[in-house]
């Protein structure tokens, strides 16, 4: 079983999936290797054609929901953001042009893949004193974190916690993302797992789970990596 805390999956609106024929595909593969809960979380980078607000998501994701009920689909569909990180990024959230993670405090966001986003560390600080709980998407393919893995624990020291691809694992970003990626998982900097799925693929779930579970031998942790940490940021609890 697997809660998948990172996809692009509503129609139309950023990389992931053109049509709904197409979203509906990949949620049958999904359910059939294994996934029970997604949250959607499309693109949203200011000044860019993939800025959809949230009313608009939300009737997508209505749509996207009727239409998998239609085809039996039993996997369980929430919504919220992978925001591009911005210095705007708390007027969006006031204006509700952006949102967190199924409305908690919870906040997905990404970095720039090949270049230090200077004010980054000011603009995640200003968002933990204000009550959100950054989550950093796949740190292990910036260019940054391969370089110096230290510096997830710095992040992490400021309250951002680590949202990981888990197909990072297969080389789908390359060698370094796959050696950076195993690194903070041995260190257990990884809170939660994500397939970042954008168009029809395997899930590779249970792949995934055998070889984390080499790297981190506990069970307890392969467990929150897999669905109890997923579980405590929809009902917006706290994360060990």
């Amino acid at each position: 079983m697997f809660k998948d805390l990172h996809c692009h999956l509503l129609p139309g609106i950023d990389d992931g999936c053109k049509t709904m024929e197409d979203s509906i595909n990949i949620l049958k593969q999904a359910e059939k290797e294994g996934v029970v809960e997604m949250i959607l979380t499309p693109h949203y980078i200011e000044n860019s054609r993939y800025n959809c607000n949230n009313k608009n998501k939300r009737e997508l994701l209505e749509k996207l929901q009727e239409e998998a009920e239609k085809e039996n689909i039993h996997i369980k569909l929430y919504l919220g953001n992978e925001n591009y990180i911005s210095e705007k990024f708390v007027e969006l959230l006031l204006k509700r042009e952006i949102t967190t993670l199924n409305n908690t405090r919870y906040l997905l966001l990404e970095f720039p893949l090949n270049q230090t986003y200077q004010n980054s560390k000011q603009i995640l600080y200003k968002l933990v004193t204000m009550g959100c709980i950054p989550v950093l998407a796949h740190p292990e393919r910036y260019r940054d974190f391969q370089k110096n893995p230290k510096l997830a624990e710095e992040y992490a020291r400021m309250g951002v916690l680590l949202q990981g691809n888990y197909k990072s694992l297969f080389d789908k970003y390359g060698k370094e993302a796959r050696k950076t990626l195993e690194i903070f998982l041995k260190k257990k900097l990884i809170s939660f797992l994500g397939s970042d799925t954008h168009h029809l693929d395997e899930f590779k779930i249970d792949k995934a789970r055998k070889k984390i579970k080499k790297l981190v031998k506990d069970e307890e942790y392969l467990e929150d990596l897999f669905v109890n940490n997923f579980d405590r940021v929809i009902k917006d609890e706290d994360i060990k």
